[in-house]
């Protein structure tokens, strides 16, 4: 039997704008099994990004199911949520988040020393997968001091360094060239079936979801 990582049942949530309520998703179900790779595509506003931060436990769905790695979300303390983000997910952002006062090593190193992970241990697994993605001549650096390409791949290994179940990548190759871009689909392609870790990705790129798997696309809060 396949391992479900994620499993999220009628989610729905809506915000509050100048007094009026706006839904952002209306009733979305997903699941996700570990080895997946799903692209989620849509225009602007179609709730991509919130079913992403509800997906990656950033965020409470108003109704709804959420099980995410065998554990219901909404049982979960903030305590408990903010170490089941540490532990068991990683983040790619469009516009790479890295430290700037850290070094590409210490970035990606980072997930395993705030899980108290020895400091050798942590950085001697940072050290082989900056080299898995090309940038192990870059470790020294800060983030300031590198491409852009190189911020992603270092904020991808940063992603991926302690095994998590799931990773959540919202327009991951948003803020590259084409180049550039097409290297880090590649290598999200290859963690993906090297680690088996399930790829839940926002895009609306349709050469960018052409990279997953599966696609799902979403039209005014709901699966279209």
């Amino acid at each position: 039997m396949t391992d479900v990582v994620l499993a999220a049942t009628d989610l729905h949530r809506a915000y509050t704008l100048d007094g009026a309520t706006v839904p952002a998703l209306r009733g979305v179900s997903l699941e996700l099994a570990a080895g997946d790779f799903v692209a989620v595509t849509g225009p602007s506003g179609c709730g991509k990004s919130t079913l992403l931060q509800l997906c990656g436990a950033m965020d409470r769905a108003d109704a709804g199911t959420l099980r995410l790695d065998g554990r219901d979300i909404a049982a979960l303390t903030d305590t408990e949520l903010t170490r089941l983000r540490r532990d068991r997910i990683g983040f790619v952002f469009q516009f790479f988040n890295l430290l700037p006062t850290l070094s590409l090593l210490e970035n990606i190193a980072l997930p395993l020393l705030l899980a108290r992970r020895p400091e050798p241990e942590a950085f001697a697994a940072a050290r082989a997968l900056a080299e898995r993605v090309g940038i192990g001549h870059r470790l020294g650096h800060f983030p300031a001091q590198v491409s852009g390409g190189e911020a992603q791949r270092a904020a991808l290994a940063r992603a991926v360094v302690h095994r998590p179940a799931l990773l959540i990548a919202d327009e991951p190759t948003g803020s590259l060239d084409s180049e550039n871009g097409r290297t880090v689909l590649e290598l999200l392609r290859e963690l993906n079936g090297e680690f088996g870790v399930a790829i839940l990705l926002a895009t609306h790129d349709a050469g960018v979801a052409a990279a997953a798997k599966r696609q799902v696309r979403m039209k005014d809060g709901r699966v279209a």
